[in-house]
Formats: structure tokens, sequence, C-alpha cells
């Protein structure tokens, strides 16, 4: 069973995870607007990620026989600027998450919840590949500066991107 202290954590990173998915869906219309397909198909996958991290959390909770408690989910920014702005936004608000989980983490240590301990490392890895992800394209887009056929060619090269589902560990 899991204890209230962190089963009320978990509930709050739900939440945060669902803001997750709706900033970067607003990202995704952001860049559709502009005319930036590929760029607004990353954003899409993104926002699928968050919703599975959100929903990974939620039958965590119910399989060690917790509650859900969800919350109004904040609105997000819907105006970026430019595709640097926008991914400046993503690497800060990927930076936030990471802290959220590092102490959701600090709370398994504390309460000596090995299993806590357990689920969370694959948050704690993940977010390390996140904050990778768009510190990468955030440097690649300041490389490209004002340069209209670089951002072009980045909007190509994420279009590629599809979701992959998480799958359970074994």
């Amino acid at each position: 069973m899991i204890n209230k202290k962190l089963q009320d954590a978990i509930n709050t990173q739900i939440n945060k995870e669902l803001y997750s998915e709706y900033l970067y869906l607003s990202m995704r219309a952001w860049f559709a607007q502009q005319s930036l397909d590929g760029f607004a198909n990353w954003m899409d996958i993104q926002a699928q990620e968050e919703h599975a991290h959100a929903m990974k959390f939620f039958n965590y909770v119910i399989e060690r026989g917790g509650k859900i408690e969800l919350e109004a989910i904040e609105k997000p920014a819907h105006d970026f600027e430019s595709p640097i702005k926008a991914f400046q936004i993503t690497l800060e608000h990927e930076g936030y998450v990471t802290s959220s989980i590092n102490g959701l983490m600090d709370i398994a240590i504390s309460e000596n919840d090995h299993a806590a301990r357990s689920f969370l490392q694959w948050y704690v890895d993940e977010q390390v590949e996140e904050e990778a992800n768009a510190d990468k394209i955030l440097s690649q887009l300041k490389m490209i500066g004002d340069r209209i056929e670089g951002v072009l060619m980045m909007d190509r090269e994420l279009a590629q991107r599809v979701f992959v589902p998480i799958t359970p560990a074994k």
C-alpha cells in the first residue's frame, strides 16, 4: 500500500504531467498556425508522451491501493513568438519536471519505499532524455538563427518523429 505522503505527491505530479500535455498541445497549435507542421508534429508527440507519463503515475497509485485526486489544470501560454522561444520554454519546463521527479524520489527514499524508488527510476532516466532532446533542438535553432532555410530543414526533420508507447517493465 502506498503511503499518503507519496500518494499526495504523485497526485500533484499527475497534474504536472497533464499540464505538460496541455502546454505541448498549445505549442503544437502555435506551430501549426505558423505552417511549421514538423515542429507541430514534434509537439504532438511530446503531448502524447506526457499523457502516457500521467497515466503511468495514475495506474501506479491505483495498483498500490491509493486514491486518485485530480485537480484543475492550469491554462498554458498560447503565443510563443518564435521556435527558439518555444524550445527555451520547453527546456525550462522539462527542467521543472525533472526537479519535481527528483522530489518524488526524495520522498520515496525518505519513506523507505523501495517499490516507489524502482518505479520512479524510469522517470529519472526519462527526464535525462527529455532535457537532452529539448536542449539539442534549442542549440540547433540558435545555430540556425533567422535563416528560414534552416528552420524549414529542421521542420522536415521533426516531421519524422513518431510516438512510441511506453512498454511496461517485465
